[in-house]
Parts: C-alpha cells; structure tokens; sequence
C-alpha cells in the first residue's frame, strides 16, 4: 500500500498550535533517555505573547501531516537583532522533530528554506530553538548521555534527514562532563593563588538585589560573548523574561560574580538539571505535578547541575588575571555544587574551534561527551 499523502502547511489555529506543542511528547514515547520537558514551559517558549523573541523577529511554525497524523513540525525565522549584528538577512530553522521520514524531512525544511527566501536570505541555518541564548544545535553525538538543562536531545537518524537535504556542517559546540569529586591538584594550587590578588572578591548573587545582579551577569556575559561565532546580545525584554524564569530555580550560591575593586570583572552561574526534577511527572504540572516539584526543588532532589555561563568580561581578556580567574570560578563553583549533593556536572557549550576554553577545561579534568551541530545551507544553490 502507497504511503499516504503528505502536506506540510502553517500553524495558523489553536488546535495547529496545540499539535505542534504535542508531537514530541508522541515522537520521544519510550525513548529511555527522553524526559518529558514541561508542557506549560513549552507553550510559553513557542507562544507570540509569552517570548519576547517574537518582538525582534519574523516567525512561522510549520506542521507536516501524513494521512490523519502529524509526523513533523520546524520553525522558521529571521532574527532582526542578528541582521542589525551582522548586516546579512539569515533564515534560521529550529524546534524541528520528524519520524525517519525523509520526505517529510526534505518538504519541512523546503517550507522553512521557502519563508527565509520570501523574507530575502540566501542562507539558511539552524537549528535554533530560536536563538543561541536558548537551545541550539543537533546532537551528533553523545546520545546516551543524560538530558540537561536548555540542551537539545534528538535522535541519531535527525543528521541523516537533514544531510540528505543538502545541510552541511556549519559549526560544532561541545559538551563537557565534570565529577565534583575530584578537583585536579593544580587547578587547586592556582586557584588559591589567584584569590590572593590585590582588590579581587568573589560573591554569590544576592537575592535581595536580584535584579541588579542578573543585569551585572549578562553585561559581563555580553562583554564576554562579544567576538563569539553567531552571539547576538539579549535584548532587555529577553533579558527581563530570563531574570524572571531563572529566579524560580536558580540557586543564588551557584551564581558567582567577580569584582576587582568592586567593578564587575568576571561572571559563573550554575543551574540544577531541571530534568532531574521533572523526571516522572510527564510534563504536566497538575493536578500533583506542582506539590511534587516545589517538594522536589526544597529538598534539593537534583543530582546533577549545568554550568551554562563562564566569561571573563572583554577588559580582562588576554591579561594575567584574566587567564587564570576561570580556573578560580571553576574550582569555586565546583566545590558549590558538590557541597549542595551534584553528583556531577555539564559545562555547555564551547564553541569547537575556542581552543584556550577547551583547554582550560581539559586542565580542570572536564571530558567531552556530547557533539552538537549547527548546520547550513546556501540558498541560492540549486
């Protein structure tokens, strides 16, 4: 029997919405190393009122459907911030799942290639789910690792479907694993040397400041980030909405900011693996979901955690300190996630070809364990 007819179209209506929401909690279905993510936080990340993203940017999800059943999804965007960055009109593509159907596949990924011509890219690249300040690239590699914290999991066959669709490798971000409970002997002679310099504090984020300390992190962050491949700055609407999601689960001890001489200077922050807190609720938050989590996030039942930011602001880069204060926050804050019961930890991501990075983690006994890959496609080929 034939395979029955496909049709890829736009989410236009609620129920489009909702199906696109729900195709991975259908896809990921007992897949061992799949936790169901948050139904309410999903909808809030694709919802036009609920993410700021919207604001700065041209968007449109597409469904695909075979027969009566939705066998794919893919967004479609451009980001106005990245033009006004970079002066190129880029078509970005993300939130793409599929079953091993390259048809399906190619006619997404044609609909998305379709939008970013209509809006005048001759590029397309992806997957950003939307941006590289929320969860981006395709894991190549790595599969049976744990999920982390705002990091992609797809299956092996996804780099398959979109190579046959004439994606080539643009970058690969890296993935670290870390034990707490070892920190290596000379990472900790250095450390100890470095606290000593002249006018240098470390200090935790105060609670009672919040918004001042998260404004001081992503001004370092931006400074940091500033030459980055592809880094586009939070604007403060996204900044905003990200102080507001992080106050819910951040611990403020996991936050570090260094001050020399009281200026700002250097920025980590470490989260708790929201996957190790939803395990077992299936997305969904009521009618018992809510009472479990808050129980959960009291009594500290993570035992993991990702180290997702690490910069030296620009000012510091290249100098003496600036080279061996990340050795001081790495050693701080492992000790931080070791005292509150981590098992280990994830620093993500680096970028492939940031080799002083790389090898600084190396020297704090950190191990590469997960590929993700950005891929791209010139659109005036063909």
């Amino acid at each position: 029997m034939p395979p029955a007819e496909l049709r890829v179209f736009p989410v236009q209506t609620k129920k489009h919405f909702r199906q696109f929401l729900a195709l991975p909690y259908r896809l990921y279905r007992g897949d061992k190393n799949w936790v169901p993510p948050l139904y309410l936080e999903r909808r809030e990340a694709l919802h036009p009122k609920k993410n700021p993203f919207y604001h700065h940017a041209e968007v449109q999800l597409f469904l695909a459907q075979r027969g009566k059943e939705i066998v794919g999804r893919i967004s479609a965007q451009l980001d106005r911030e990245y033009e006004k960055r970079y002066g190129e009109k880029l078509g970005q593509f993300g939130f793409f799942e599929c079953e091993n159907d390259p048809e399906a596949a190619q006619a997404l990924l044609n609909a998305a290639e379709s939008f970013a011509r209509n809006h005048g890219a001759s590029r397309c690249m992806g997957p950003f789910s939307f941006s590289t300040n929320e969860e981006c690239g395709l894991l190549v590699s790595g599969f049976e690792s744990p999920l982390m914290t705002m990091m992609p999991y797809n299956p092996p066959f996804y780099a398959d479907l979109l190579e046959l669709c004439g994606y080539q490798k643009a970058k690969d971000l890296f993935a670290w694993h870390y034990s707490t409970d070892e920190i290596p002997p000379e990472a900790a002679k250095v450390a100890r040397d470095v606290a000593q310099y002249p006018g240098l504090k470390l200090r935790s984020i105060d609670l009672k400041h919040f918004e001042r300390d998260i404004q001081i992190i992503f001004e370092v962050y931006t400074s940091a980030w500033s030459e980055n491949w592809g880094f586009v700055p939070l604007t403060a609407e996204e900044l905003k909405k990200t102080a507001k999601d992080l106050k819910h689960f951040i611990d403020p001890d996991g936050a570090l900011i260094a001050e020399l001489e009281g200026r700002p200077i250097a920025i980590c922050v470490a989260v708790p693996n929201l996957y190790d807190l939803i395990a077992g609720l299936k997305g969904r938050l009521f009618p018992f979901g809510f009472v479990r989590l808050l129980w959960r996030i009291k009594r500290r039942k993570y035992k993991s955690g990702r180290l997702m930011l690490l910069g030296i602001a620009k000012e510091q880069q290249g100098s003496m300190l600036g080279g061996f204060l990340s050795v001081l926050l790495y050693v701080e804050i492992q000790k931080i996630c070791r005292d509150r019961g981590f098992r280990w930890g994830e620093l993500s991501w680096t970028l492939e070809d940031n080799h002083k990075i790389n090898s600084g983690i190396e020297f704090m006994g950190g191990k590469r364990y997960k590929t993700m890959r950005i891929y791209e496609k010139n659109l005036e080929e063909g």
